[in-house]
């Protein structure tokens, strides 16, 4: 018996390894040189790190000096949260972290600020950060301490909902602040330029556009006001973030960046159509379905919802049995399902649970149309009002 074909909807939390990524690696593979070796091998080296720094910084409008390679998002987030930053070699202090409440661990976890240091930026109803309060937050901020820091992601991982990040930054600057944006879920599915959000600095992982996991970066807007660097050492990156370069997965982020670039108009509006196709199938399947975000901007490839009378370690098992991959929110917590702080954050009740499905560039119409197809049959076999499913 031949058997069936799986459905991987989790883009959000990994993407497939891109075909132009593959190949760039493939060709790589025996570029084995030191790339801080002056050598012809170790030059070979560097000038592919350097092409693929420009990829990347293409893909956010962003000056390649100013792309610091790092082992990926979460280290890019601790490097940046500090408030031990410098202005040339002048200290300037930051004083305290303003974050959303709906932020990745990663950032939520508010980096090196101690925990009396940071305060949460509340969200709305519809999932989209509470720029009144953050304007006040900022007004009562205690000058004495340092420099206010603000941490609003572009695109919410879970919901896919886009945050006011433009309008955040004109409130940001008005107060003297830094401005972080956590650009992971965005970059290659809505436009991101770090000069028009006005972000002093970028946050962006390779794993997530297509390229290999274990890298990432911080790309800051200029190259006066940096943060003190997370990792010592040999002074490689400029001095930013210490290290010998992981040579191979850079030349493949750079691939998938570059690949993202390139394909960015059809793809995103061919997974438009396709999340549009999914979420009407599940409303003819089940009327009572909760869909996050549809009165709100969302990136195109993203499915947030709750079945009502189905939990969501047994709705992703029940996916799972039905050969499709989805995820209960972030994938980033060594495998635990738990209550959803963006649920949580948005006013919701957590016990009601939600399940995300995420699209990328190989997604077609008949994964949707077998997601979907997944989605009747679980939905059709929940328990009547009041009964635990």
């Amino acid at each position: 018996m031949m058997a069936t074909a799986r459905l991987y909807l989790d883009w959000n939390a990994t993407a497939p390894l891109h075909p132009a990524a593959r190949a760039a690696l493939l060709r790589a593979i025996d570029l084995f040189g030191n790339p801080s070796s002056v050598h012809g091998e170790g030059r070979a080296v560097r000038a592919a790190i350097e092409m693929a720094r420009r990829q990347v910084a293409a893909l956010v409008g962003a000056d390649p000096a100013h792309v610091t390679f790092t082992s990926g998002a979460t280290e890019a987030a601790n490097t940046v949260l500090t408030p031990d930053f410098r202005m040339g070699r002048k200290p300037v202090a930051v004083g305290h972290l303003y974050r959303s409440a709906i932020e990745h661990p990663a950032l939520r976890e508010g980096g090196r600020f101690a925990r009396e240091n940071t305060s949460e930026i509340p969200v709305t109803s519809g999932g989209v950060a509470d720029l009144a309060a953050l304007d006040a937050m900022l007004g009562s901020h205690d000058k004495e301490s340092g420099l206010p820091m603000v941490a609003i992601m572009l695109a919410n991982n879970e919901t896919g909902i886009l945050q006011p990040v433009e309008e955040a930054s004109s409130i940001v600057r008005s107060h003297g602040g830094i401005f972080v944006v956590d650009a992971v879920q965005a970059a290659g599915r809505v436009p991101v330029d770090i000069n028009k959000i006005g972000a002093d600095f970028l946050i962006v992982s390779s794993h997530k556009i297509g390229g290999p996991k274990g890298v990432g970066a911080l790309i800051s807007r200029g190259e006066v006001l940096m943060p003190a660097p997370l990792i010592h050492g040999g002074g490689q990156e400029k001095g930013h973030r210490s290290g010998t370069e992981n040579s191979l997965a850079l030349i493949g982020f750079g691939a998938a960046a570059a690949a993202a670039v390139e394909e960015f108009d059809a793809r995103n509006a061919a997974i438009s159509l396709l999340r549009d196709r999914l979420e009407a199938g599940m409303h003819r399947s089940a009327p009572d379905v909760i869909i996050y975000g549809v009165d709100e901007k969302r990136v195109p490839n993203t499915s947030f919802f709750t079945l009502p009378g189905l939990k969501a370690e047994t709705g992703q098992i029940a996916f799972d049995l039905e050969g499709v991959a989805l995820s209960a929110g972030s994938a980033c917590s060594s495998g635990k399902v738990g209550d959803s702080h963006v649920l949580v954050a948005m006013g919701r009740d957590p016990k009601l649970g939600a399940l995300r499905i995420s699209l990328g560039f190989s997604t077609t119409e008949e994964d949707v149309d077998g997601a979907i197809a997944a989605f009747a049959k679980i939905a059709g076999r929940r328990k009547p009002a009041g009964q635990a499913a």
